[in-house]
């Protein structure tokens, strides 16, 4: 389980890392990463990773829905230390997500991840003028 200083739960965080953060995609997952340098104004402790999910009715019932996001949670748990302190990341669950097996989903996850953390290093911070 993910623990608890780590869930992200307020709306602003989600809008944050969805609409600005780096996105990457592979054929499950969807990950959203901002790095901290990215949200100065929201980063309390300078430190803590937090993570949120998005499990979309597409994926499948409530029952289908709970199960992916438990999985998308413990693997997020496992990848934490190899995150940017204060970073900011939502997985969105794709359809597929709940018919994968786990390696599969890890596997994925592992793709959308790197590929979300070199983007979000490529980008200049916030308020930057270009030159």
């Amino acid at each position: 389980m993910l623990p608890a200083r780590h869930r992200m739960r307020r709306s602003d965080d989600f809008s944050d890392a969805v609409r600005r953060g780096a996105r990457s995609g592979a054929s499950r997952v969807v990950v959203h990463l901002r790095l901290a340098r990215q949200h100065p104004e929201t980063d309390q402790d300078g430190s803590t990773v937090l993570v949120g999910f998005i499990v979309p009715k597409s994926v499948g019932t409530a029952v289908h829905r709970n199960h992916v996001k438990r999985r998308l949670r413990a693997l997020m748990r496992d990848r934490l230390p190899q995150l940017p302190p204060g970073c900011r990341v939502v997985v969105r669950a794709l359809p597929g997500a709940a018919t994968a097996p786990f390696d599969a989903l890890a596997r994925d996850l592992d793709v959308a991840l790197l590929a979300a953390r070199r983007r979000a290093d490529g980008r200049r911070p916030a308020g930057r003028a270009g030159g």
